[in-house]
């Protein structure tokens, strides 16, 4: 065994993971850089990072990675925000939730980490770089630096936005996602519950149809339904029937109606309406990215998986994606309805479609760590 990693796995020892509303001591984000996923030397899309950073932090400690390349740049902008914390670690893009540590903790209070291995959202079948080796390498490198003992999955592929816990037992998961032949090809559906179950402490696993139309990383969980607190969720909407996301979400809404939670409860659903307007890749945002060779390319006209839901939970608040623009009346229905589903926090919405246009949004580029002393 290495140090600092165990052989074990965390429903052995009694670990689950806990739900992403109860106390953190912080977030994990990536200070964003690459040229293909973020346009114009990623100016835009640093604002925009900064500002949720700059909202997290009022309640937590962030945890900010930057590249070499881009260190200085990051001190300049953040280091003067309490709560901050930059430091250098070298990956391949920015999307935090997928390629930091799962984090899970017992009864005690005792926090530990998992790795998953990172293939770029589906490898040599339809992963959308070609190198991925330093986004694979994050999650241990960060458990090492802040001193979290670590389970490792590895080869077990695994994003963190495909996965949602409730904190007592219940984990959601997409098949769209985790049954692509990209990610664990070689295991029945059977034996990717059964590794949620070990490495996730979880003891059911609702597995919803879709995810939101056309999101590239395989229909993530993150972006089309949320727990709020046990046996509540969010889901993805909307209702106009000629949409292709109506059907998706209609598939969803089914299986959770029929559904019932580790506990045996029936599940709250609570409708949250995607943007009205459709957000699309314009002619000046193509160019300002910079592909290189085997990286998957936007086109002008690609539709945007833009979803509400993607939201993160800070301690004292919801920092959820605004869209503005024609959305302007899409985003103040957004906030009605956390504002009401989520009385006891903030509502901080963000304009994040310069997120959007890397193709993820806010819960994609943070990973939360529960509050507790590392074990």
């Amino acid at each position: 065994m290495e140090a600092g990693k165990l052989n074990s796995v965390p429903r052995d020892d009694g670990f689950h993971m806990p739900g992403e509303f109860e106390p953190q001591r912080g977030c994990i984000m990536i200070w964003p850089e690459r040229p293909g996923s973020w346009p114009y030397g990623a100016k835009a899309a640093r604002c925009a990072f900064k500002k949720i950073i700059t909202a997290i932090a009022e309640s937590e400690e962030v945890f900010v990675a930057a590249s070499e390349r881009s260190y200085e740049n990051a001190v300049s902008e953040l280091s003067h925000i309490e709560n901050v914390h930059v430091f250098k670690a070298e990956t391949d893009d920015a999307w935090a939730r997928d390629i930091a540590p799962t984090f899970v903790k017992n009864d005690a209070g005792i926090v530990r980490a998992v790795n998953w291995t990172f293939n770029a959202w589906g490898g040599e079948y339809n992963g959308l770089y070609p190198s991925w080796d330093k986004d694979d390498a994050f999650a241990l490198l960060f458990a090492k630096k802040e001193g979290y003992t670590a389970y490792d999955a590895a080869p077990f592929v695994l994003e963190g936005g495909s996965i949602h816990s409730d904190g007592e037992g219940t984990v959601l998961v997409t098949e769209e996602c985790l049954l692509s032949p990209g990610r664990n090809p070689d295991l029945s559906r059977e034996e990717i519950e059964e590794k949620l179950r070990q490495y996730l402490g979880a003891e059911k696993i609702i597995w919803l149809p879709n995810g939101i139309y056309n999101d590239e990383t395989d229909g993530h969980v993150d972006n089309i339904c949320a727990f709020i607190r046990p046996g509540e969720v969010v889901l993805g909407w909307t209702d106009d029937e000629s949409d292709p996301q109506y059907a998706l979400s209609f598939e969803d809404l089914k299986v959770l109606e029929n559904e019932t939670d580790a506990k045996g409860r029936k599940i709250a659903v609570h409708k949250l309406p995607i943007p009205e307007k459709h957000v699309f890749i314009g002619e000046e945002d193509l160019l300002g990215y910079e592909f290189e060779e085997g990286e998957d390319e936007r086109e002008v006209g690609e539709r945007l998986a833009a979803s509400y839901v993607n939201f993160y939970f800070s301690n004292n608040a919801v920092i959820l994606p605004a869209f503005g623009g024609e959305n302007a009346d899409s985003d103040k229905e957004a906030v009605k309805i956390m504002e009401r589903l989520c009385p006891e926090r903030k509502i901080v919405q963000i304009p994040a479609r310069d997120i959007l246009l890397g193709g993820g949004n806010i819960h994609c580029i943070t990973q939360q760590i529960p509050m507790g002393p590392q074990g």
